[in-house]
């Protein structure tokens, strides 16, 4: 595939709810451009795009994938992305390396929650959009009524380009509203001719509307459209292309893409009113403590975007990049920008789903890949010695789900961590971590699908098979009056015994003081020397578990009295006491179970509401307040006791359809309800007699 200039190519994120037909579009489009020879199928697992096993096994798309094809002198690179909400990272990926948003939405089904996600994401982003409704040679398609809930949803400038010709099993081609023609669709192969008789009174009359919406972009084109000056198409395509790169102006076009009808039209609408990188603002990278803008520029300065890493089997780590500036060659020389390491391209490929392709050079604009880099992960940017710009880093959403897991056996718990570490670096919206308090290794993720995922990557890719456990709440324990106590710690077994004695006093601290340590001794009762291990002691016997299980915070220990012995006394033997006297101390003191909080933020539609504040408040939350953002939807702020959280992604998308989200985050621990104490009391292990 040779190389093309930069305002030749065109970076298009496919992109919309799962089963609307993204892939099965990318397929067609492959096939009509001569890149596969045949037309794969989702439900095959044949297409190009789900080459990844777990994409096969589910019957849908779960990563990025690039898939560059020629169309009349263009190179569309087309990248697939998954529609399940919970990989909501792979398309915040795709979106920060296209000039395009192609979503597909079925004529069946409408606007689904994907649609509404990926619209989203794409303003967030800043990116153009298009929409291809797909579908309309299926029972119950209705164009209409899916161009008026785009309008509905999305706004006035949605701008349908085409009207379909036929409907559901008769659907055979597409009315052009721009050029007042028809493309007929015969085994995908399109014929031009006129606009039915009976389709031109609608036409016309939405071809109109058409011309209206573009003109009002051109004050010029404007002036003389109203002193009834007809625009020619060449005039209303520049026009188009004009809002379609400022996001004023949606396109619409429609087709069937199993049955390669107007499909064709897809690829020339992409090229002839798409944006090019070329006419998309510089990218702003951080230079130290200043920001420059860079534009595409095949001469300038190379600069690389990494936007994905995955792993290939006889490869290793393949990184997927956009080049940002300049023109990249193999064996070329960059640094990255956040370590510092000078990393050598061997070898650069573009791929195409699994197949890969070296080739010379990429120009500016452009997406290709490249294996073996040495310290490079997704969201890097990589460039020339003596010039560490950065790019703005990936934005993926943030982990509201989470699981347990520990490896089944000493083989598999060998490889876990470095099996672990590898799919951080191919997938930066996962977190890894070990809780300290519960001791539990934890995966967290966008969702269960997004971490099933992870895991299923973990045995299939990695070998390493783990189990899964329910998340433990981090409780907490401390005390609510005044209590004093004395450990003694005593052992004779012949020569040298063990022997120490300290009398402690505790009294609650304030939420979130942590320990308060003091000593009274006076008299030489202890000698100085002993009182770093007393404060050891305390510190263990807080950590092992007060009376009711769990680790103690927020008291202060207070060392009164104490006895020594001149040849039995050690720092060990008044570790042992320290702790003997805070574990009799903490059970006279009133200790309570504290558990964690966490400040939820939950934003619904409207009508989802009642419920979901129902819902909030029945897992003991406390609603601190509901407003509606920008967006028209509800926004509700609650605090809610972490454990009532651990399935609330999955309950939460079961309440509104998938159209709720949410945030979650530490806020901070109160007292667990009386009775739910003995439901979460664990026993203490001791170690001294």
């Amino acid at each position: 595939m040779p190389s093309l200039p930069t305002e030749r190519i065109r970076n298009v994120a496919l992109v919309g709810h799962s089963g609307a037909g993204k892939t099965t579009l990318a397929e067609a489009l492959l096939h009509l451009a001569g890149a596969t020879p045949r037309l794969g199928r989702v439900e095959d697992g044949t297409t190009v795009g789900d080459h990844d096993p777990a994409a096969r096994a589910r019957g849908h798309t779960v990563g990025v994938a690039v898939l560059p094809l020629e169309w009349k002198e263009h190179r569309i690179n087309l990248i697939d992305t998954p529609g399940d909400p919970d990989l909501a990272g792979e398309v915040d990926a795709a979106l920060r390396v296209a000039d395009l948003a192609l979503f597909v939405v079925s004529a069946v089904d409408g606007v689904e929650v994907g649609t509404e996600a990926a619209w989203r994401a794409a303003v967030a982003h800043g990116v153009p959009r298009m929409f291809f409704v797909s579908k309309l040679d299926r029972d119950r398609a209705d164009f209409e009524a899916t161009v008026a809930a785009l309008r509905d949803r999305f706004g006035a400038g949605i701008a349908p380009l085409e009207l379909p010709i036929g409907a559901e099993g008769s659907f055979r081609g597409v009315a052009d509203l721009l050029t007042d023609t028809a493309h007929v669709y015969e085994d995908g192969r399109g014929t031009l001719g006129e606009i039915p008789d009976d389709m031109e009174e609608q036409e016309h009359r939405v071809h109109d509307n058409l011309v209206e919406g573009i003109v009002v972009a051109d004050d010029d084109l404007l002036e003389r459209y109203l002193d009834g000056d007809v625009p020619s198409f060449e005039e209303l395509e520049k026009a188009l292309a004009v809002g379609v790169d400022d996001a004023t102006v949606f396109p619409v076009v429609c087709g069937s893409a199993t049955g390669e009808i107007a499909v064709d039209r897809v690829a020339d609408f992409v090229c002839e009113i798409g944006p090019s990188p070329a006419d998309r603002p510089p990218t702003e990278l951080a230079a130290g403590d200043t920001t420059v803008e860079v534009g595409p520029d095949p001469s300038g300065p190379t600069l690389l975007f990494v936007f994905k890493t995955v792993a290939d089997q006889f490869v290793g780590h393949l990184s997927m990049f956009r080049v940002l500036s300049g023109t990249v060659r193999t064996d070329d020389h960059l640094v990255n920008s956040r370590t510092g390491t000078d990393e050598r391209l061997h070898a650069l490929v573009r791929i195409r789903g699994a197949e890969q392709e070296p080739v010379d050079e990429l120009v500016a604009g452009d997406i290709g890949a490249v294996a073996k880099l040495t310290d490079t992960l997704t969201g890097d940017t990589l460039a020339p010695k003596g010039r560490p710009v950065v790019a703005a880093p990936l934005s993926p959403p943030p982990p509201v789900h989470a699981v347990a897991i520990r490896a089944r056996t000493q083989a598999d718990d060998d490889k876990l961590g470095p099996a672990l570490h590898r799919l951080v670096e191919e997938d930066p919206s996962l977190v890894v971590e070990r809780d300290d308090e519960t001791h539990q290794t934890l995966i967290r993720g966008a969702g269960d699908a997004h971490v099933g995922l992870a895991l299923e990557r973990l045995d299939r890719r990695y070998g390493v098979a783990v189990e899964v456990e329910d998340v433990a709440v981090a409780y907490r324990e401390t005390i609510t009056r005044p209590a004093t106590a004395e450990g003694r710690h005593k052992k004779q077994t012949g020569g040298h015994g063990q022997f120490a004695q300290c009398t402690l006093a505790v009294e609650p601290l304030p939420r979130g003081t942590g320990l308060e340590f003091e000593s009274r001794i006076v008299g030489g009762a202890i000698s100085k020397g002993y009182l770093p291990a007393v404060q050891k002691g305390v510190e263990e016997a807080m950590a092992q578990g007060g009376p009711l299980g769990h680790r103690v915070v927020d008291i202060k220990v207070v060392l009164t009295d104490g006895k020594e012995h001149s040849v039995d006394s050690s720092e060990m033997a008044f570790r042992a006491a320290a702790r003997l006297a805070l574990r009799e101390a903490l059970a006279a003191a009133g200790p309570v179970v504290l558990e964690p909080l966490s400040r939820v933020e939950v934003t619904v539609p409207p009508d989802a509401q009642g419920d979901v504040m129902g819902d909030l408040t029945a897992r003991r939350g406390r609603i601190e307040g509901a407003e509606a953002d920008a967006d028209g939807q509800q926004r509700i702020t609650a605090v809610v006791p972490a454990g009532e959280l651990r399935r609330y992604a999955i309950d939460l998308r079961s309440l509104t359809g998938g159209r709720g989200r949410f945030t979650v985050a530490p806020d901070r621990y109160e007292p667990l309800p009386d009775h739910l104490v003995d439901s979460v009391r664990r026993d203490v292990a001791t170690d001294d007699d």
